[in-house]
């Protein structure tokens, strides 16, 4: 069955497009515009996506006019919410001194010395523009320190777009991605996650591994969650081995706790991406670490007088005065406020009011994750199974990346829009330290109404 058959033939998707037809005539100039009609690939929607036209705390309304809780939250940078009324009072009065001076300033340095008092690894700090560019960096200041080339990560875990880790998320297979060339993918070993024994076997015989790289709270923020007794294990082999162990914190940098994960679970790698909300909703991104490591972006000593560093970066738009106002007053508010604890306790609300709907309507899907994010588990296969079971690593992890057909998913979050909610399309959802007992109430109403919604087109069957 096409496409255009199953949106004629799915009321979910009918009463989407009669509710948004502003979306619908923007999304047809826009493929007109843009490969794909989007700009990210997350927006991607089937009949179209949604097209926001302003946003304020955790709600945001689109061209048509309609209010939605928003749980996108800038792609989970927005802890504060949209358009928090200190960081755009920083910004404000950052614009009117200058955006981009084309030089060192004190911004920057104090937004640095910020995240060092908050990050344990974070004895260094260089600032990139995104957490591709972040873990880009990170992979090549680890090659260049060890001297080796070989990189090892895991499966369903993501790092970015960029070609070393372009791969092993949505499959593990050999073969490369179109525009992918096969001599990187060979120089990335793809374990199983959370598979010390595996990752032994791996590298058992290999002196060549620079470094590890894996999300500490596992695939996306928790979707495919990793066991946090693994991490203190692989910190030690990592160590007895003498590779590097670099933390991808992109989305749980300043989420899980204020030292994110590695403060949380007590565990320090060599090298942290940081991204999202380190840069306060502006674009802005980290990659902190060892100042040993590190040091091989440092002049060095030659014969002539200081030589260029052996990894030489760059970045037009690297700490950039308004990203750094702008990352410098979330994190003091993070820090002198509970909007991080906050946002946990929504996540465990949140969790447990959708599962006691799930239940009370007899639907087997289950909503699992933990810090404050909600992860929703389809369940396809119709298993006995609990958010407990998922936690504790009893789902295979490429059920869970792949649990909701691409039809299923585009349903859900047209469904969900359909009932006053954006969520992210795997489904799930990002909490910010905004969102309120209202909110809360109305998403669980929102899955309610979505559930019924699938109940009758046979979704849940």
């Amino acid at each position: 069955m096409n496409t255009r058959t199953v949106q004629a033939e799915s009321q979910i998707f009918q009463s989407y497009i009669e509710a948004t037809p502003t979306s619908a005539e923007l999304y047809r100039r826009a493929q007109q515009v843009f490969p794909c009609g989007v700009t990210h690939q997350a927006r991607v929607l089937e009949p179209h996506p949604v097209f926001v036209s302003r946003a304020q705390g955790s709600r945001k309304w689109d061209v048509d006019g309609r209010e939605y809780v928003d749980y996108f939250g800038g792609h989970g940078a927005l802890m504060l919410g949209h358009n928090h009324p200190v960081v755009q009072e920083a910004v404000r009065e950052q614009v009117s001194r200058g955006t981009h001076y084309g030089s060192s300033h004190q911004l920057e340095l104090e937004w640095a010395e910020l995240i060092q008092s908050l990050v344990p690894s974070a004895e260094r700090v260089r600032f990139t523009v995104s957490g591709t560019e972040a873990t880009h960096l990170a992979l090549r200041v680890a090659r260049a320190y060890s001297g080796k080339p070989k990189l090892v990560r895991f499966a369903t875990h993501f790092h970015g777009w960029h070609d070393h880790v372009a791969f092993g998320k949505e499959s593990a297979g050999p073969k490369p991605p179109a525009g992918i060339l096969q001599e990187i993918v060979d120089n990335v070993l793809v374990c199983p996650p959370g598979d010390l024994a595996w990752l032994d076997e791996l590298c058992r015989d290999r002196d060549d591994v620079a470094a590890v790289i894996l999300e500490p709270t596992g695939a996306t923020f928790g979707k495919v969650p990793l066991d946090p007794a693994f991490l203190p294990e692989l910190r030690r082999w990592t160590a007895r081995r003498g590779i590097l162990l670099i933390f991808d914190e992109v989305v749980s940098g300043f989420r899980c706790s204020l030292g994110g994960a590695q403060g949380y679970y007590g565990v320090t790698p060599d090298l942290t991406t940081l991204a999202k909300i380190v840069g306060g909703g502006y674009p802005g991104a980290a990659l902190v670490g060892r100042a040993e490591v590190m040091q091989v972006m440092d002049p060095q000593e030659g014969d002539d007088g200081p030589a260029p560093p052996p990894v030489v970066h760059y970045g037009t738009y690297n700490a950039a005065p308004v990203t750094a106002s702008a990352g410098i007053a979330t994190l003091q508010t993070l820090q002198s406020t509970d909007v991080i604890a906050r946002a946990n306790a929504s996540g465990a609300r949140l969790r447990r009011e959708m599962n006691s709907v799930a239940q009370r309507l007899g639907c087997d899907w289950c909503v699992y994750g933990d810090f404050s994010a909600f992860h929703i588990f389809p369940n396809p296969d119709h298993d006995p199974v609990t958010p407990a079971d998922i936690m504790a690593g009893r789902v295979d992890s490429w059920k869970l990346r792949g649990a909701a057909s691409a039809q299923l998913q585009h349903k859900a979050r047209a469904g969900f829009l359909c009932n006053g909610v954006d969520v992210l399309p795997w489904p799930g959802g990002l909490i910010s330290g905004v969102h309120t007992d209202e909110d809360l109430q109305r998403t669980v109403q929102a899955f309610e109404g979505l559930l019924k919604m699938l109940d009758r087109e046979g979704e849940l069957k």
